[in-house]
């Protein structure tokens, strides 16, 4: 079997990490990308110069939203709290053990 190389993400697989990430438990939470932009010349040479959009990705994040969709995932069931609760006293009793 070839070596992977790419190992890809749902965008609700994205925001489930980045809520355990953060500890986030619950509200409903999408996924946002915040895109810069520039200008500039770029061609095979400088007698083929062609205007071109540069847009990178200056960062990624969550934001509270209303709903859960495509992009977004309510935190209490992606991300439950997680309680350890001990049960104490179940099945029988000492005394009825002993009838």
């Amino acid at each position: 079997m070839p070596e992977q190389t790419q190992i890809r993400f749902s965008h609700k697989e994205v925001v489930t990490a980045l809520l355990k990430a953060q500890g986030i438990h619950d509200g409903i939470w999408g996924l946002f990308i915040n895109f810069g932009i520039r200008g500039m010349n770029v061609g095979a040479s400088d007698d083929n110069l062609q205007p071109t959009a540069l847009i990178p990705v200056l960062n990624i994040g969550l934001q509270r939203t209303d709903k859960v969709n495509n992009l977004s995932v309510d935190a209490a069931v992606a991300n439950p709290v997680e309680t350890s609760l001990k049960l104490i006293g179940i099945g029988k009793t000492k005394a009825a053990k002993k009838r």
